[in-house]
């Protein structure tokens, strides 16, 4: 019969090769995990250059041409256009007037909302236009 002691060190072995197992794993995890991530990040910016370099050429060669040429699915090609069209619209600021501030109206209201000046010192909402 084994003794307390022979029963935790067989414990603490197997607990041991376990643990060293457990480790490894999620080491090798983490490092193909920042592998993936760094490799997506690469592959981002390459279609953000097609669609750059589509964007651009669109006025000489439209996609299906491009297509036969180089032997890329037409549909990729337009995928990657498209997303540079919604990225640079989506880059526009709207224009905004720095001069003043418009404050929301509560809910129900009929009255348009408050135009604030948004100038120093002056602490008192302008009324809104009559009209």
């Amino acid at each position: 019969m084994s003794t307390p002691e022979q029963i935790r060190q067989r414990v603490a072995q197997a607990d041991s090769a376990r643990s060293a197992r457990r480790s490894a794993a999620a080491q090798q995890v983490g490092e193909l995990a920042l592998r993936r991530a760094a490799v997506l990040g690469q592959l981002e910016e390459v279609e953000q250059a097609l669609g750059d370099v589509l964007l651009a050429a669109q006025d000489v060669i439209d996609v299906d041409e491009l297509a036969r040429f180089t032997e890329v699915e037409a549909a990729d090609l337009a995928q990657w256009l498209e997303t540079r069209r919604t990225a640079s619209t989506r880059r526009r600021k709207p224009r905004v007037d720095k001069g003043r501030k418009r404050t929301r109206t509560p809910a129900g209201a009929s009255s348009p909302p408050e135009v604030v000046e948004a100038q120093a010192g002056r602490s008192e909402p302008t009324p809104p236009p009559e009209g």
